[in-house]
């Protein structure tokens, strides 16, 4: 990895003295069949490049990582590709003010999603190839200048094998042999795309009339691998489509400016999607093979607007450099949950974004990488580590305050204008907020220097002092900031209060006041006099980006009436301030619990459920005593088996009360009943124990030892598909065996055979949380090898590893003292490397400060 960076120096001077102006690449994918895989399977790629120069006689270089090149040529002037390419660079000397440079080079296929990801179907043995890029992987397809700012036109042809099918950003045609694709606009290297394969592609279209009376056409096509053609809902995928092409051209007053809109689900995909102008790619999981709740389609909703968004905000305007990630990210995330409850079904969604969201970002924002949210990028491994929660949730929950603070018209009116001075351009944090400046009339820049250039999270706590007669006589908000990050800022917020409508009555609002929060404590004058509150909820109806506090008597109230609350929005909330109450040591691990097994089977949203199941499960693995795990363990799956039974039969909460149970059953009675339910010889009312819930159930079995590799196996024959193997090498990984253990390690530290997908699900089963004893060799291992593991593979499958295989079930003090002493003699470590150790050591403090917390609990 080291040879493969680039720094934002070096960026900015070769911005600063070349100009492209268009591209021209030819790949030839027909090696992606046949042969064999006893080497690095290759593919031709001959690119040329039009570009000037400011300063003729200049020296640059252009970026191509593959295993060789066979000819590169200068203004017609051959060179030595031994003397010029040093395996990520070809050094360009003696530059003319206009050149033209052509490499022909053998560039690789990826099994690590990076670049050209080549897969076979285990299903049917046919090949699938897409291409992702973000932030720097074009360069292991064709050579270029890889940066964000050097825009130009993009011209492709691919040869493929015979049947195939082949996309790209623009409209393509074949003839006599050849995929000829439209040129596109000026874009970035990292969003051109191509996909490739027998893949299954459906076609739709969308149309409308536009203010200028003219009638803009959008090709639509959606596209998956044949096995999974039967499951593809495409019809909702189009819906969705539709609506958010209704609503961005409604708001952006600018029209698609790419032609066509193709969205291809792939299979093995490291990122969630990825907004290649005209060719969206996607992770194959957004198709259900099972049943699945209505949180699952408004997540996929939710991306497939988000990246949509980008069509504007990252695509037709892009930032300069990495440091203004948030440019598009953020807005992309603010937009898609905008634009999903204005414009779809799923009009809850800003529910899943207090609740789901956010608590990304609060946990981002807690680390000691914790940055603004312009951050300070240096190089490609710092921008790689910065598609965080941070970019994302936490810019989007800025952008929501934003709106707030602007106004909802000035918001749009800036977008507009910035759309359209800075069309096919690149930009800075300036240009924005000049633009929001001449609309709303605000000082952007104060509200910047607060928001986004700053790091960490302030809490907000009510004070509530009542007169004799039992009214509110004076009711303020104290704001907080970590010493760390001691920054107070603007919050615009509404306060909430609640109290029972009788004595077993919901709980319910009955005053609110918006309020702008500056400081260490802000009065709210308008909830003087009120009648005495139950509850006091701070950032009522989430208006702005804090951790929610509460006063002892809020606290008790929740502890005795969450249920209660009414707005589910409000409900949310509340969840989401004790999560992190737990997650601060505020409070104890098995009372979160005691509040999850108490309200959870009341919760109506979905998401949330999830959320709250994720969230318990956590508290028990890792904020709970451990000498309360096994009591916390059992009355979890007694709950969960509670709430199964309850459940309506056939209903989403039925679906997602089984999924939890499979995730903490331990006790034999429970694994039995599992067993019995994919046997057939146990039956729940309603519940259908599909393929996808059968491996959910295997998990468990197989990591207690009542699932053996026979099983497993003969489950495999039962979905020997992509996904089937994928769960499988999960179970396998998951057995409760010293001996399987050591093989999961070594095939994903040891071997690089695996792809990212199954490096991913033999990490997964490696990490069973009943299986702490059975790792704690592997602790020490794992500071000798992340050095070596970082500079040999990929950037994303050393993440993978450094993030997966940290000891974090080695829940110790000495764990910690092994991250501090391996951080203390790797000074000269990568720069990003040290971060993922710094924040997987801040996560493991974290928790133990948890289960001091539990254990004074527990007496």
């Amino acid at each position: 990895m080291p040879g493969e960076n680039l720094s934002r120096d070096e960026a900015r001077e070769r911005a600063a003295l070349l100009s492209v102006e268009e591209y021209e690449v030819s790949l030839d994918l027909r090696s992606a069949v046949g042969g064999t895989d006893a080497g690095p399977r290759t593919f031709r790629s001959v690119t040329t490049i039009r570009f000037r120069s400011a300063e003729p006689g200049a020296t640059s270089f252009a970026d191509l990582i593959a295993p060789s090149v066979t000819a590169v040529s200068l203004n017609g002037r051959d060179l030595d590709p031994g003397a010029v390419f040093d395996g990520s660079r070809i050094l360009l000397e003696d530059l003319a003010e206009e050149n033209e440079l052509v490499v022909d080079a053998q560039c690789a296929y990826s099994r690590t999603g990076e670049g050209m990801h080549r897969f076979v179907d285990p299903e049917d043995g046919e090949v699938y190839l897409y291409t992702q890029y973000e932030p720097a992987d074009a360069r292991r397809v064709f050579a270029n200048f890889e940066q964000p700012d050097l825009k130009a036109p993009y011209r492709f042809e691919v040869r493929a094998p015979e049947g195939w099918v082949v996309w790209s950003n623009g409209v393509g045609e074949l003839t006599d042999g050849v995929w000829r694709f439209a040129g596109t606009k000026p874009i970035s290297t990292y969003i051109t795309a191509v996909v490739a394969g027998p893949y299954h592609y459906v076609t739709d279209s969308y149309e409308r009339v536009l203010d200028d009376g003219t009638r803009l056409e959008i090709p639509l096509g959606a596209l998956c691998r044949k096995g999974l053609a039967r499951h593809f809902d495409v019809d909702d995928v189009f819906l969705v489509t539709k609506q958010g092409l209704d609503f961005f051209h409604d708001h952006f007053d600018y029209p698609y400016p790419f032609g066509k809109y193709d969205q291809a689900f792939v299979p093995e995909y490291n990122l969630g999607a990825m907004e290649n102008p005209g060719l969206v790619t996607f992770r194959e999981e957004f198709i259900f093979r099972g049943n699945v709740t209505q949180a699952s389609y408004e997540r996929r909703a939710n991306v497939i607007l988000h990246e949509m968004a980008h069509m504007w905000f990252g695509d037709l305007v892009t930032m300069v450099w990495w440091d203004d990630l948030w440019l598009k990210e953020s807005f992309a995330d603010f937009m898609g949950a905008f634009s999903m409850v204005e414009a779809t079904r799923f009009t809850n969604g800003w529910i899943t974004f207090a609740n789901n969201r956010k608590a990304w970002a609060y946990r981002a924002d807690q680390l000691p990488s914790t940055h603004p949210i312009t951050a300070d990028i240096r190089d490609l491994e710092d921008a790689k580590l910065n598609f965080d929660g941070i970019t994302y949730a936490k810019g989007a929950s800025v952008l929501k305050q934003l709106v707030a603070y602007a106004g909802r018209d000035a918001f749009l009116e800036g977008a507009r204008r910035y759309f359209k001075r800075h069309a096919y351009g690149n930009t800075r944090l300036g240009d924005l907020l000049s633009a929001l400046e001449e609309t709303s009339g605000r000082d952007m820049a104060a509200w910047s220097r607060a928001w986004l250039q700053t790091a960490g999270v302030n809490s907000l706590t009510p004070q509530v002092i009542l007169d004799a007669q039992g009214r509110v006589s004076e009711l303020s908000v104290l704001q907080e900031a970590a010493e760390s990050h001691p920054e107070l800022r603007p919050h615009r917020v509404a306060v909430g209060l609640y109290r029972r409508e009788g004595a077993d009555g919901p709980l319910v609002r009955y005053a609110r006041a918006e309020v702008d929060v500056d400081g260490p404590r802000t009065v709210v004058g308008e909830l003087a006099g009120a009648d005495a509150p139950e509850l006091v909820l701070v950032n009522d109806d989430d208006l702005t980006y804090c951790k929610i506090r509460f006063d002892e008597g809020s606290l008790d109230t929740l502890r005795s009436h969450l249920g209660d609350i009414t707005d589910p929005l409000a409900r949310a909330l509340c969840w989401s301030a004790l999560w992190n109450l737990t997650r601060d040591a505020l409070m104890p691990a098995r009372d979160f619990i005691g509040l999850v097994l108490r309200f959870a089977g009341r919760e109506s949203d979905i998401g949330v459920l999830q959320t709250l199941h994720s969230w318990a499960n956590s508290a028990l693995t890792h904020y709970a005593a451990p000498g309360w795990r096994e009591t916390g363990g059992r009355l979890l799956a007694e709950g969960a088996l509670r709430e199964l039974r309850v459940a309506e039969a056939g209903s989403q909460h039925q679906l997602t009360w089984a999924r939890f149970l499979a995730a903490v059953a331990s006790e034999e009675a429970d694994l039995q009943l599992l067993s019995g339910l994919l046997e057939g010889t146990e039956k729940i009312d309603g519940l259908e124990v599909d393929q996808e819930l059968r491996w959910a159930f295997l998990e468990p079995l197989a990591a207690h030892g009542v699932a053996d590799e026979a099983a497993l196996a003969a489950e495999l024959a039962r979905d020997d598909t992509a996904s089937g193997k994928r769960h499988q090498v999960r179970c396998l990984a998951a057995r409760p065996s010293a001996a399987v253990k050591a093989q999961a390690w070594a095939s994903v530290v040891e071997s690089d055979s695996l792809s990212n997908a199954l490096v991913e699900a033999t990490i997964a089963g490696f990490a069973q949380a009943s299986h702490r004893e059975l790792a704690a060799p592997y602790a020490s291992k794992y500071f000798e090898v992340i050095e070596r593991v970082w500079e040999e593979r990929s950037i994303q499958i050393g993440m993978d590893v450094v993030r997966g295989l940290f000891p974090s079930l080695q829940d110790s003090r000495a764990t910690l003292d092994a991250a501090d002493a391996w951080l203390a003699s790797h000074g000269e470590a990568a720069p990003a490397l040290r971060r993922l150790v710094l924040e997987a050591r801040d996560d493991l403090a974290r928790v133990l400060r948890g289960q001091e917390c539990d254990v004074a609990a527990g007496g």
